[in-house]
């Protein structure tokens, strides 16, 4: 049995199989998933998974150089957007290095979305609760 936090063998593959620069992205229930993309829907139901917790086992996981948000995450979702900027600082710390941070349109970040070699669907009915992560390495 594997020993790390993320049991989710399709997730754990996914995150095995980035090179440097490519990306993934952590999504709410409602963000529209581009049809060919790989999805991998966790969504059981309202909330389950969350977005944040999701977030944390896959940077358990993932070396990460930037991530891109909707600019609109700050003033629709001021507490998401809060704890977010929190565990990305947290998250520079950890890792020695500062990961940037990317706002932009949420229209442009629906299509960014076509970018990522995985689309991670939670459970999560917050808005603009989005994140696309691009990995960095590890040496």
């Amino acid at each position: 049995m594997k020993k790390g936090r993320l049991l989710n063998s399709e997730l754990s593959g996914l995150i095995a199989s980035l090179g440097h620069g490519q990306s993934v992205t952590v999504a709410d229930a409602g963000l529209p998933i581009p049809s060919g993309s790989h999805r991998i829907d966790l969504a059981l139901t309202e909330g389950v998974p969350g977005f944040l917790e999701t977030l944390e086992v896959l940077l358990a996981e993932m070396q990460v150089e930037s991530v891109i948000i909707a600019e609109e995450m700050a003033s629709t979702s001021p507490e998401l957007y809060q704890a977010l900027m929190s565990r990305i600082g947290q998250l520079s710390s950890d890792q020695g290095q500062l990961v940037e941070v990317l706002k932009i349109s949420h229209e442009a970040f629906k299509a960014a979305t076509n970018e990522s070699m995985g689309i991670v669907r939670t459970g999560e009915f917050t808005p603009y609760a989005n994140i696309i992560l691009k990995s960095g390495v590890v040496f």
